[in-house]
């Protein structure tokens, strides 16, 4: 299959700043899972997709969205379902000694599952609403929760002091116990900052691969500091995605659906609290912060506004999240996704050069 340009330029960038990291640290650790777990995911994503349009699992658009989306109507959904064990398996292989890897595995893989609740009653119920908002908040919390309890007990939450949080400039963060509600909360807001950019074709797994790819390289360059089993396991996950964005790609022949954007979250969220990553994922991730602060300011501004008389606040942005003001702006679907690319590519960047 022919990938796109932009896809293809973006791929490629990616696979070059794993080979200049695998060359610098001395360590090979990003390329090959990168390269596997995208081939893998390619190919089973691929083989997947008419196997979704027989079970006639099709995304069913929301009527106030764009109008130039209900085009999009019965395309296949729960694509996460092809990709993310992709990722998870090859990830998992790379250091299968390391008893953190199962745990991360293991939360990833709960998201996907409560993604594909929340997306099999949707498409049951032929709307765009699946679990109940308080059902699914409860299930990631109680996701989440384990997970800490893992972590905790494996004393793998923080630095070389549990709850320490690693800052730029050498810097630390002590905040002890105050780490579990603070992973809490990262679970919670980062799965759900990335099922809202889940909204064009290919934005969120191309973000994602850049984002993933960015935990990797701040995580082979940070020497001592370094973890390689972490790193080689967000290659994996970088690597599943650029696969999907193959079939993902303007116009998309499969979605991820909230079974691949709340893993992507909630793997993004235990790696990063696991390597005393929480700084970086902040910053790389950034765009995926925009997409959920677009939602949160929208709503606060549409209430602090309202007219009880006719029922009608103002807008701060066209339409939130974020992807969509710009879309109703008049630039083209395509345009923005490469422009929310480029600014997570930016970010990675200032990433890097402020490593904790």
């Amino acid at each position: 299959m022919v990938v796109s340009t932009p896809a293809a330029l973006l791929s490629s960038l990616l696979l070059l700043a794993c080979l200049l990291c695998d060359w610098l640290s001395g360590a090979p650790q990003l390329t090959l899972p990168l390269l596997v777990a995208g081939l893998i995911s390619a190919g089973v994503t691929g083989w997947g997709v008419p196997r979704l349009r027989q079970l006639k699992l099709g995304q069913v658009i929301r009527a106030e969205g764009p109008q130039g989306h209900l085009s999009k109507a019965g395309t296949p959904t729960m694509g996460g379902l092809l990709a993310v064990p992709v990722g998870v398996l090859v990830g998992g292989l790379l250091s299968p000694s390391d008893p953190r890897l199962l745990a991360v595995a293991a939360v990833t893989l709960a998201y996907m599952a409560i993604g594909a609740i929340d997306d099999w009653r949707s498409l049951t119920r032929r709307t765009n609403t699946g679990l109940t908002p308080r059902g699914k908040l409860l299930l990631q919390a109680g996701a989440a929760l384990l997970f800490l309890i893992w972590a905790a007990a494996g004393q793998w939450l923080g630095g070389a002091s549990p709850g320490d949080i690693a800052l730029p400039l050498g810097w630390v963060l002590p905040i002890g116990l105050l780490i579990w509600p603070l992973g809490l909360f990262v679970f919670m807001a980062e799965s759900n900052a990335t099922n809202l950019t889940d909204g064009l074709d290919g934005l969120a797994a191309g973000c994602g691969a850049v984002v993933f790819t960015g935990m990797g390289l701040q995580l082979m360059l940070r020497g001592h500091e370094g973890d390689a089993a972490m790193a080689g396991f967000c290659a994996a996950l970088a690597g599943c995605w650029l696969g999907f964005l193959v079939h993902n790609r303007h116009p998309a022949r499969v979605f991820m659906g909230d079974t691949g954007s709340l893993a992507m979250g909630a793997a993004l969220s235990a790696v990063a609290l696991l390597s005393n990553s929480l700084w970086p994922l902040l910053l790389m991730g950034g765009v995926f912060l925009a997409e959920s602060l677009s939602v949160i300011l929208q709503v606060w501004v549409f209430k602090a506004t309202k007219d009880p008389a006719t029922g009608q606040g103002r807008r701060l942005f066209k339409m939130a999240p974020l992807h969509h003001h710009f879309e109703l702006g008049g630039l083209n679907e395509q345009v923005v996704v490469i422009r929310f690319w480029l600014a997570s590519l930016l970010l990675v960047g200032l990433g890097l050069v402020l490593l904790p």
